[in-house]
């Protein structure tokens, strides 16, 4: 009796030592799993956090990297700007090879489009046109209306100061249009001039043509047919410096 009663107590012990074990061992299982999802949980919100990130870099990029402003500046060398919102120098081009010659020469990229303007008017190549009576034209436009007049009456203000060289405005359709003909803008709004008073010029020739000639032409022209009365282009004769050069005549040659 006494070797029964024994046997049946072994195996109720032996029944909670089975039971202790399986409750630690669900209690490990149980732990692995809260820590798994919990590794779950942080995988997801690091992801998350990068995929913002992410997004934040690339609409940080769209919105450096687009232009909002254009500023073109034809002498010959002719080459344009392209200003970003925050009124940085996001790239460059050149449309004859002076132009090229002079971007290989400067170091404007992504500097504030008055510093890229100081460099370019102090440059050698540029400061020797000038003094030697060519006309510098320097031109803005843009989609950004409130930017572009801004950057117009500091590049005016800042452009009286040097000989034979104005400041114009231009739409973005007439960006648009010096482009789709392959002038800068500068030199587009000239060839409109022109062709008002000759149809046969095209752009091709005013692309060979230094500013100075371009504006000789329309003052000849000009003058062959004055009994036609003044063109309206919305451009009026103006002297900045010791030269002639042609402003944006709106009224007063502001931007308004």
């Amino acid at each position: 009796m006494n070797f029964k009663l024994k046997e049946i107590l072994n195996q109720m012990h032996a029944g909670e030592d089975i039971k202790n074990s399986t409750k630690l061992f669900l209690a490990k299982k149980t732990h692995g799993y809260s820590r798994s999802k919990a590794k779950r949980c942080l995988y997801y919100r690091y992801a998350a956090a990068c995929a913002c990130l992410l997004l934040a870099l690339l609409g940080g990029r769209w919105l450096y990297f687009t232009p909002t402003a254009e500023i073109s500046i034809d002498i010959n060398p002719s080459i344009e700007l392209h200003i970003n919102r925050f009124d940085r120098v996001i790239s460059v081009h050149d449309f004859n090879e002076d132009g090229q010659a002079l971007l290989n020469a400067l170091d404007i990229k992504y500097k504030n489009y008055e510093d890229a303007l100081e460099q370019i008017l102090n440059h050698g190549t540029v400061a020797a046109l000038l003094s030697n009576n060519e006309i510098m034209t320097i031109t803005v436009s843009g989609p950004d209306e409130s930017q572009s007049a801004k950057i117009y009456l500091n590049v005016e203000s800042y452009t009286v100061h040097h000989q034979n060289t104005s400041c114009h405005f231009a739409s973005s359709e007439q960006a648009a249009s010096a482009h789709e003909a392959g002038l800068s803008c500068g030199k587009y709004i000239a060839f409109l001039e022109v062709s008002k008073l000759d149809p046969s010029i095209t752009p091709e020739i005013i692309q060979g043509m230094t500013m100075r000639e371009i504006w000789d032409l329309i003052a000849a022209l000009s003058a062959g047919s004055a009994s036609q009365g003044p063109t309206d282009s919305g451009w009026e004769t103006g002297h900045h410096g010791h030269g002639h050069g042609h402003r944006g005549g709106r009224g007063n040659g502001k931007f308004q």
